[in-house]
């Protein structure tokens, strides 16, 4: 099976209720961790890129490896530019087989994040690839996202009409809480779900997006700080909040920091248990596997998307 778009994963995803999964790839490993997980659980899956991963793995590699994914899975994969930063970023993604990219223009006002991202609509629907885009501002850190809390904001759901109209845009990545990194909230987590109701009441046709999503699992989080690990006080969005979201109109749900939690800590307690290792296979097998684990967890019990494809 070819990549395919999220258009119809998307129109499936909102006529049954249930969201799909974007996680962030950067090597081998994980992309084999997520897919074998997607394929066992019968699921769309979205592998998505970031500017920081492309420049760390290059396109070509990440391409080549997804495209040994296909040959061994028969499951619907679309490849995804994740934040992009920039027209040009969009573009080599697009030229280079991408078949969803997202331009991030939410750092910029609303005027001049509706110009780029109908700059970046209008080719690459001339590409036959289709376009996320932001709209509100989300707090934390993940690779050249960086945002204050004072600077985040939430988004506007008259706003988000009118954005969604004039840019033309495929799907959109609303701020109703979530943020990016491993320490998304300080307090007790809370989730806008006042403002997805009112977006969706305005924009019922427009695929909705959550970044920032990961669960910060705390078994993961214990396990990597048991081992040498320095993370204290991590905390996500749990796995409840992030089901409700999907029952109530989210189509993509991003994952990133679970994934890395996931693997360093396989890493870590290899390297600590066994300190004689320094076989690659010894600790990047244990990492694919809580990997997988993962994936299928978020597949099956959060977002619904087993059986799906």
């Amino acid at each position: 099976m070819p990549l395919v778009t999220t258009k119809e994963m998307f129109e499936k995803s909102m006529k049954e209720k249930f969201a799909i999964g974007a996680f962030n790839v950067n090597n081998m490993e994980i992309i084999q961790g997520i897919v074998d997980a997607a394929a066992e659980e019968k699921s769309p899956v979205i592998l998505q890129a970031s500017h920081g991963a492309i420049k760390y793995a290059r396109i070509p590699y990440l391409r080549k490896m997804i495209e040994a994914a296909l040959e061994e899975n028969d499951i619907p994969i679309a490849l995804h530019l994740d934040h992009g930063p920039d027209f040009e970023t969009c573009k080599m993604c697009i030229d280079n087989g991408f078949t969803s990219v997202m331009i991030d223009g939410s750092k910029y006002d609303f005027e001049e994040n509706v110009a780029l991202t109908k700059k970046v609509v209008d080719y690459a629907h001339s590409k036959g690839v289709v376009v996320e885009a932001e709209l509100g501002k989300l707090a934390g850190i993940e690779d050249d996202v960086n945002v204050s809390e004072e600077d985040a904001m939430y988004t506007d759901p008259e706003q988000a009409k009118e954005f969604v109209e004039r840019t033309g845009c495929d799907s959109l990545a609303i701020a109703i809480g979530t943020s990016h990194g491993a320490y998304k909230f300080k307090g007790e987590a809370r989730l806008r779900f006042d403002i997805l109701t009112k977006i969706k009441e305005l924009i019922p046709n427009t695929p909705i997006v959550l970044h920032g999503a990961s669960t910060v699992i705390p078994e993961l989080v214990a396990t990597c700080n048991k081992y040498g690990g320095d993370i204290p006080g991590a905390k996500g969005v749990p796995d409840e909040m992030l089901h409700e979201a999907s029952i109530s109109g989210v189509s993509k749900i991003n994952v990133d920091t679970d994934l890395r939690l996931a693997m360093t800590s396989e890493i870590r307690k290899v390297f600590a248990e066994e300190p004689k290792v320094f076989d690659p296979r010894k600790y990047l097998t244990p990492a694919r596997e809580s990997i997988k684990n993962t994936v299928k967890h978020k597949i099956k019990d959060v977002f619904g998307s087993s059986n799906k494809i």
